[in-house]
């Protein structure tokens, strides 16, 4: 049986985006179907979707109301559409009025120290934090809770806590995000396969296997 492809998948996203969480639920999934024929290094990349929001946050409706020039109705409609993509892919969506939005930038300092720990425990740290957001309506600006949701995947709280304290890896996440944008990426998820293949959006688990099986017959067996 041949070497199974290996695939350099970075995964560029913000942890307020729903989108995100969908398409990585999505892109896990395709990964499990492709087992055997794929062998992915999944690598998260950071962008910001509001990275001026204040640390109290926003009404989550209020916000996307403003931000997209649309009626609560239309919103709804969106929510709703959201949740059943969610759904499909064993994700809770549960945004409604009343949940907020809330600054990513210590979100994604958190994630690019756990990659450097081990990028396994980086996806389980960005499930997490997808679920605290958009299922549990936590505030993930909060260095408490960042701190709390890193020790529950397996991460050292005390030095996520350092890492959050001392502003640790805050030229790294600003570099990673001016890379993305100067490279034309200016929505999200985008799922860039071995520097050359564009994925764009929170696709289902179908386009995303056959969008990866495509690639992976055109790259060399590990």
């Amino acid at each position: 049986m041949p070497a199974p492809a290996r695939l350099r998948i970075d995964f560029v996203s913000d942890v307020a985006c729903p989108w995100c969480a969908i398409g990585l639920a999505s892109l896990q999934r395709a990964l499990e179907k492709l087992d055997g024929n794929v062998a992915a290094d999944i690598h998260l990349q950071p962008f910001e979707l509001s990275p001026d929001m204040p640390f109290e946050g926003e009404d989550a409706v209020d916000h996307i109301m403003h931000k997209y020039g649309i009626s609560e109705a239309q919103s709804e409609a969106n929510r709703k559409a959201l949740r059943e993509r969610a759904a499909a892919v064993g994700f809770d969506y549960n945004m409604q009025r009343g949940s907020r939005v809330w600054n990513t930038y210590d979100a994604h300092r958190l994630l690019h120290w756990a990659e450097t720990q081990d990028p396994a425990k980086a996806v389980a740290l960005k499930q997490a934090l997808f679920r605290a957001y958009f299922t549990d309506n936590e505030n993930v600006a909060d260095r408490e809770i960042l701190v709390r949701i890193a020790g529950e995947v397996g991460l050292d709280a005390a030095q996520a806590r350092s890492v959050l304290e001392n502003n640790l890896y805050a030229d790294a996440v600003r570099a990673q995000e001016r890379h993305y944008q100067q490279a034309g990426i200016h929505s999200v998820p985008a799922t860039i396969v071995n520097n050359e293949y564009l994925i764009s959006g929170g696709q289902p688990p179908e386009a995303f296997e056959q969008a990866l099986r495509e690639i992976a017959a055109k790259t060399p067996n590990a």
